[in-house]
């Protein structure tokens, strides 16, 4: 009796951490996405300094703060041209909105004179009642948010860089056995390594993704294809749906620029068939079993992220996953979940791999 009561007041105090925790998430998504994305940038500057070093000459002569200093300023100047991209490209698109809005009636009129009957009246009609122009205008003004919000962010990643310097003199203060100080280490090294791999191999696997549609759309006529690469490019972190989602909207866009049917089977076709050779046969190369995660986790994953904190939540939601996993891998009363988030349920534990 008194065991049944104590796995239910187990049962209840997890329940409420749970709900306790999606509730301090859902309110701090202003604060807490910033944060994340500067520690995942934080990750990425890691993997560029390990590049670094592999210049003999440049391991040699420059200090890791500089090393630091060179990865965080490539990476801003690569976003910095990627937001310039984005703007110039939206306005573009915003100078043709009526255009486009003229030529998706025609193409809806056209396929109600296809099919003969009136099955076509009910998306007219919803689809006319979208204002294009107030919705590409809340779009250019997310775009805007997240400019703001890359301000935030860069003050995260430096502050990040400065208590890197000072990280382990706290350790020194937190434990004297030098034993678990070891074992915290070694957690947040293999932490860095787990989560910069994957995202260093998903860039430039998105980045392949997108300039291969990028030339594609081009080749087709759609306007602004940098604008769609760039979309195909960050829709690629979203796993499994996200280069379905890549495909369908500039498909879709390109039956709103010409006014037929025609273009959209051709970007159907086109990034499509990149996206099967990107995703299904060069990513699994690259990425090998990189990652320890479950297929049915990444989907379960991808929903409950999603439902937090939206589509930023779907982006990143596999690095959140991971960070998890190799964090619950080491807490005894959290491993067992640690091997069902895991893909064949085959843990590598720290001692072991200090010990190998």
């Amino acid at each position: 009796m008194l065991t049944k009561q104590f796995d239910l007041s187990k049962i209840a105090y997890l329940v409420l951490t749970i709900i306790g925790i999606t509730t301090i998430l859902v309110f701090s998504k202003d604060y807490a996405i910033p944060f994340i994305i500067a520690l995942l940038v934080w990750f990425i500057i890691h993997e560029l300094r390990e590049n670094i070093q592999q210049i003999p000459w440049l391991k040699k002569n420059c200090p890791i703060w500089l090393q630091s200093m060179i990865g965080f300023v490539v990476i801003n100047a690569a976003l910095f041209l990627v937001f310039q991209l984005l703007i110039v490209s939206m306005s573009d698109l915003l100078d043709s909105i009526n255009i486009y809005e003229e030529n998706l009636d025609k193409s809806l009129l056209q396929v109600n004179d296809m099919t003969g009957i009136d099955v076509t009246d009910q998306v007219l009609t919803y689809i006319k009642e979208i204002d294009l122009a107030a919705t590409a205008t809340a779009l250019f003004d997310y775009v805007s948010l997240l400019l703001g919000d890359a301000f935030l962010i860069l003050l995260y990643v430096l502050f990040l860089l400065l208590e890197e310097s000072v990280f382990n003199s706290k350790l020194d203060a937190l434990y004297s056995d030098e034993k678990k100080k070891k074992k915290i280490v070694a957690l947040f090294q293999k932490m860095d390594h787990s989560i910069s791999k994957y995202l260093t191999l998903k860039t430039l696997v998105s980045l392949l993704t997108g300039v291969l549609s990028y030339f594609a759309l081009l080749f087709i006529g759609i306007d602004a294809p940098a604008f769609w690469a760039i979309l195909i490019f960050v829709l690629n972190y979203i796993p499994t749906i996200g280069s379905l989602i890549a495909t369908l909207f500039p498909a879709f866009f390109a039956v709103v620029q010409f006014g037929e049917f025609s273009p959209m089977v051709m970007v159907l076709v086109s990034v499509g068939l990149i996206q099967v050779i990107v995703g299904n046969i060069i990513e699994p190369k690259i990425m090998g079993d990189s990652l320890n995660i479950s297929s049915l986790v990444v989907i379960l994953s991808l929903t409950i992220w999603g439902a937090i904190w939206g589509v930023m939540g779907m982006i990143l939601s596999v690095p959140i996953t991971v960070m998890m996993i190799v964090v619950f891998e080491e807490i005894p009363d959290l491993k067992p979940l640690a091997i069902m988030l895991s893909e064949k349920g085959q843990l590598k534990s720290l001692v072991e791999e200090e010990d190998s």
